[in-house]
């Protein structure tokens, strides 16, 4: 950045643009920022769409664009009628008993993020989350004026680390981030390490003398492979939020749509408070409620998904072939990534599958710089194309 910069912009944009150079010159400007979009590579980086959307996405927001009454696009905050409708399916889902009046609809799981961290977080204070992680928790945090706080998983499986957060508590510490479905190991923690980490936490806050709280970010909550579970730690640990997307479930991240939850475990002062809280720093933060046409759409939206039979068919094409070429896949329990190990030099074999036309997500953008992820929602024809090129891009 350039020097005369400094003098023009705040401290916090500094430190979020610092922190996000990586993932920008990555997007931008790297070799692939070069061939972003171009119909001739294969395409593993992000998760975005590679084929058409799907039909009943269209279908729902062609419905919701046609107004019924003359508040149809007038201003909308949470509107009582999807507030209602989460309340009545996220429940069940998750086995929670919401009030309509714990869910903020929000415009996608980032905006749910950052309207948690400015109702919890003061300047200065301390959050932690475990590595490798989604690059924007930190610059986020940053433009929060908060202290992220980073922590490894524990390899080889990439479980949570609970003696690693709890050593990371100082009496600054007010918010843990857990993702699950991970992002992008794809591991999916369960319901023992919810209680392991709801015991400690416990402990921690008592020993401090202030509440440390849980954001438990679950955008991929239902993308899971082979029939697996799921359990959220906000049905384990009363003082936890929750966020989640649309876009991930719909493979439609242009398109924002979440939501904010609270836990109705939390006592009842505090659950109001928050409530109270919420539109107040939904508008101060810039409006962060989703438009008009994507609320009036939510009940169509809710049961569409992405073809999660051809994840998985995807995920076993690409662990046999990495696994014949010699490289360590973790093999995930949800998301729609694989997340593998650089059987080399990681700069090399990513600048050979480069001159291959295949294109993978660094590890070292996520914090880890020893792995590689693959973005699973590419084509089948993508996938065709890639085979054999990780072989040869060993050297």
């Amino acid at each position: 950045m350039h020097k005369s910069l400094t003098t023009v912009l705040s401290q916090r944009a500094l430190a979020a643009s610092r922190s996000f150079a990586r993932v920008a010159e990555f997007y931008f400007t790297s070799r692939y920022g070069e061939k972003r979009g171009d119909a001739a590579i294969a395409d593993f980086t992000f998760g975005n769409p590679h084929e058409m959307p799907l039909q009943g996405l269209v279908d729902g927001l062609r419905k919701a664009a046609l107004p019924e009454d003359k508040n149809w696009f007038a201003y909308k905050s949470s509107e009582p009628e999807p507030q209602q409708f989460l309340a009545e399916h996220v429940g069940p889902e998750l086995g929670l008993d919401f009030a309509p009046e714990d869910f903020a609809l929000t415009s996608g799981a980032f905006a749910a993020i950052m309207v948690a961290f400015r109702l919890l977080l003061d300047a200065g204070d301390e959050v932690i989350y475990s590595e490798p992680a989604w690059f924007c928790y930190e610059p986020t945090l940053l433009a929060a004026d908060a202290v992220p706080v980073p922590v490894r998983l524990r390899e080889p499986g990439f479980d949570l680390d609970i003696e690693a957060i709890e050593a990371a508590i100082t009496p600054r510490t007010r918010l843990v981030v857990v993702n699950s479905p991970h992002n992008p190991t794809g591991r999916i923690y369960d319901r023992a390490t919810w209680e392991a980490l709801a015991a400690m936490l416990e402990r921690a806050s008592a020993r401090i003398g202030r509440r440390i709280f849980i954001l438990s970010d679950e955008p991929y909550r239902r993308l899971r492979f082979d029939g697996r579970g799921f359990v959220s730690p906000a049905a384990v640990y009363p003082w936890t939020l929750i966020d989640y997307s649309y876009g991930k479930v719909l493979l439609a991240p242009g398109q924002r749509l979440g939501y904010l939850a609270i836990s109705p475990l939390m006592p009842e002062t505090e659950r109001q408070a928050l409530r109270d809280a919420m539109f107040p720093v939904q508008m101060a933060l810039g409006w962060c409620f989703p438009n008009a046409i994507m609320q009036h759409a939510i009940a169509d939206l809710e049961s569409l998904s992405i073809d999660q039979a051809a994840l998985a068919r995807r995920r076993d094409l690409l662990i046999a072939d990495l696994g014949e070429a010699g490289y360590d896949v973790l093999e995930p329990e949800g998301t729609f990534y694989l997340w593998a190990r650089w059987p080399g030099d990681a700069e090399a074999i990513w600048n050979r599958l480069a001159d291959r036309e295949v294109y993978v997500m660094p590890g070292s953008i996520l914090g880890g710089a020893s792995h590689f992820r693959i973005s699973l929602t590419a084509s089948d024809e993508m996938v065709e194309r890639a085979l054999g090129a990780f072989k040869a891009a060993r050297g």
